[in-house]
């Protein structure tokens, strides 16, 4: 017998496993709650409950996992609804979702898998407004090829109900979220021209890109419940960018959740991110975040010209 081989250990051999499904499972999770931090949290408790499980008939393990953090993600979509549902009836503000920056010309290979059907935060936006049950049976089925008869006992309903489900939350996004342009140029140059014209404080060239029924979200960390300000019309999101245009100077561009966007840097620190959904060459949606605790969560390196 061979004295130096290694014994491997059983929970070494299953946490391997396990890493090899984290980056599908953080896709997952982001769809299903719009927050790293949250999907982070929702993963690693997936592990827990596989570690202290007995899986040895399981034969699909990334179903397995699926499942188990689609349940972790509806409990913590149900307690976010009790938590933000009064502020969100007496308001009309939303929330602006996480959003995920990467440096360069490519969007970050880790990142691929995170934001493989491209999510920008405009969708997320509108799954935030789904039912928790409709929001898993859409993300799970319609995202992720997840058979309704394995969702079903997620949200504790016959297969029937839950394709009934999904469908809502199905019609809901398609009136809701709007078709983003998807050509990486066009949306560079349309980017490009309006950070040119939030320099040059040119409201007659902001009003040219602008959807005329534009959405600005901001979340600057002011309100309470993690809320976002919300402002609609081509004039008044014209007007807000002569605000941005104080900060345009030390601003660049990056890809915010797989499209280009423009990243806020004085002093190589971010300070600012702003997404854009832009259809048929004009800017229909702006997601701006710049909540200075929310920015640090991210966690997000120094940028580097």
């Amino acid at each position: 017998m061979d004295q130096n081989r290694a014994t491997v250990d059983p929970n070494d051999a299953l946490a391997a496993r396990f890493e090899e499904h984290r980056p599908h499972l953080k896709a997952v999770a982001y769809r299903m709650l719009g927050s790293l931090n949250e999907s982070d949290d929702a993963v690693q408790e997936a592990w827990i409950r596989l570690s202290r499980s007995d899986t040895s008939d399981v034969v699909n393990l990334g179903g397995w996992l699926t499942t188990v953090v689609g349940r972790v993600c509806l409990d913590m979509l149900r307690t976010r609804q009790s938590r933000r549902e009064e502020s969100l009836t007496l308001s009309q503000d939303t929330h602006v979702p996480d959003p995920v920056v990467s440096w360069g010309d490519v969007v970050d290979p880790e990142q691929e898998v995170l934001l493989a059907d491209s999510v920008g935060l405009a969708l997320l936006v509108v799954l935030e407004t789904l039912a928790p049950a409709e929001r898993l049976a859409f993300v799970l089925h319609d995202m992720f090829a997840v058979p309704f008869d394995e969702i079903a006992p997620i949200v504790e309903r016959t297969p029937a109900a839950t394709r009934q489900l999904a469908s809502r939350a199905r019609r809901r996004v398609q009136g809701s979220a709007p078709t983003p342009d998807n050509d990486p140029v066009r949306q560079r140059e349309v980017v490009g021209a309006f950070l040119a014209a939030a320099r040059g404080g040119d409201f007659d060239a902001l009003l040219e890109l602008l959807d005329p029924d534009v959405v600005l979200r901001a979340d600057t960390g002011e309100l309470a419940s993690g809320l976002s300000k919300l402002v609609r019309g081509a004039a008044v999101v014209a007007g807000q960018a002569a605000m941005f245009s104080k900060g345009a100077p030390a601003a660049e561009l990056a890809f915010i959740n797989g499209r280009i966007g423009v990243v806020g840097v004085p002093d190589d620190e971010v300070v600012s991110v702003m997404e854009f959904t832009i259809t048929n060459g004009k800017i229909v949606e702006l997601n701006i975040l710049v909540d200075r605790a929310r920015l640090r969560a991210l966690g997000l390196p120094p940028f580097r010209a």
